[in-house]
């Protein structure tokens, strides 16, 4: 195709940033959105690629996964620029076109590896793929109570100068932060997050209901995986997961698999929650796409069978869960609709990352990162930055 040409999605419902046009097309051209609209409105130009479809098809921004750790036999923490080009050239399958590489408690030196690795990534990076827009540090800053799969002989207190070396040494890409603040100098960290516009995410952590609200006074702003690794709901201790339901400032991510919390109880987070706060993500681990096995999460063999990866003493070690597959779960278990979708894997990432500018929603001047789903929510299209980046084989 000329790559001067544009290409037109014709004939669909298009879930844009302000309305959903039923009989809708949208223009992707030179990376951008640059026309939506009702199918009566469109003007044909001689270089157009046109993709007419039916309005039983779906477009909708694509999905911003601001925690994930592999895919396809690749991790963050691998430290190769394969490992990381193997995670962008496979998410568009399942509709995630940005991502946050996450890395996770290990040494100092084998995570700095990895920071290195992904900051030089983000800068040489192309566009006909999913794209890294920085790096997630999950532990290891952490509670050594509520370490989950994270190993505890890593487990270190919050450290404002490491951070400060390791943000250096990613070339000041590391856009989130996971960490326990109720652990020594771990109000100073957030508070030093906030300042330089990292987001410090409460996770793996053990806080009562009150310190959590220090924690948002100092600047905490995001809750890692919803309900795991975290400080239950009691009646006398509203813990963490109290603090995710009632404090309006905290974004908060849930993994919706069905695994790491019941369908019933991502129907109670969302009705108290809501799709202004929540984020959906994956959560997932090399394995995802690969056959079942043992497979290794930081030095640790995980086991993977056809929906669950857990460590040798059945502990839960991340997800193996596509994002379309959360989408449907999601609208399965809350009874939400895909204009909550959006706002969950798109529009609410993209805020809490600063990146609402760009990304996030279908608008006029973003960047033409769309995903076309069929009547059965199955990925059809993913387009990256305007490229097509997937298609489903018939």
């Amino acid at each position: 195709m000329d790559t001067h040409s544009s290409i037109i999605i014709y004939n669909v419902t298009v879930y844009s940033e302000n309305q959903t046009l039923k009989n809708g097309y949208i223009k992707l051209t030179n990376k951008k959105i640059t026309e939506i609209g009702e199918i009566h409105q469109y003007v044909r130009e001689p270089k157009d690629h046109v993709i007419e479809l039916s309005p039983s098809y779906k477009v909708i921004p694509g999905a911003i996964d601001v925690h994930i750790h592999g895919v396809n036999n690749a991790d963050a923490m691998d430290g190769t620029a394969e490992a990381l080009k193997t995670m962008a050239r496979t998410l568009p399958k399942e509709g995630t076109t940005s991502f946050l590489a996450t890395t996770m408690t290990q040494s100092n030196e084998a995570v700095e590896k990895a920071l290195r690795n992904a900051g030089a990534y983000i800068e040489e990076q192309t566009d006909a793929d999913a794209e890294v827009v920085g790096i997630h540090l999950e532990g290891p800053f952490i509670s050594p109570k509520r370490a989950g799969a994270q190993p505890p002989t890593h487990i270190q207190d919050p450290n404002v100068t490491l951070f400060q070396e390791w943000q250096k040494a990613a070339g000041g890409h590391i856009k989130l932060v996971t960490l326990a603040p109720e652990q020594p100098n771990g109000l100073a960290l957030t508070s030093y997050l906030k300042e330089t516009n990292v987001v410090a995410s409460i996770g793996h952590s053990d806080s009562t209901y009150d310190q959590v609200g220090e924690a948002i006074e100092a600047g905490a702003s995001h809750i890692t995986h919803l309900y795991n690794g975290m400080r239950g709901l009691h009646h006398r201790e509203p813990g963490v997961l109290g603090a995710a339901y009632l404090r309006d400032e905290l974004f908060v991510e849930l993994i919706t698999d069905g695994i790491h919390c019941r369908p019933e109880m991502v129907k109670l987070a969302y009705d108290q929650i809501t799709s202004e706060r929540m984020i959906l993500i994956t959560d997932s681990l090399r394995a995802k796409w690969l056959k079942n096995g043992t497979y290794d999460l930081g030095g640790q063999p995980v086991h993977v069978n056809d929906t669950t990866a857990t460590l040798a003493d059945g502990t839960l070690a991340g997800s193996i869960l596509k994002m379309n597959d959360a989408i449907k779960n999601t609208m399965s278990f809350t009874n939400c609709s895909l204009e909550d979708i959006v706002k969950m894997t798109a529009e609410n990432p993209a805020k809490q990352l600063n990146l609402f500018d760009t990304k996030g929603s279908i608008k006029i001047g973003k960047d033409a990162d769309i995903v076309v789903l069929n009547e059965n929510l199955d990925v059809e299209m993913t387009f990256c930055r305007g490229t097509l980046s997937f298609q489903k084989e018939d």
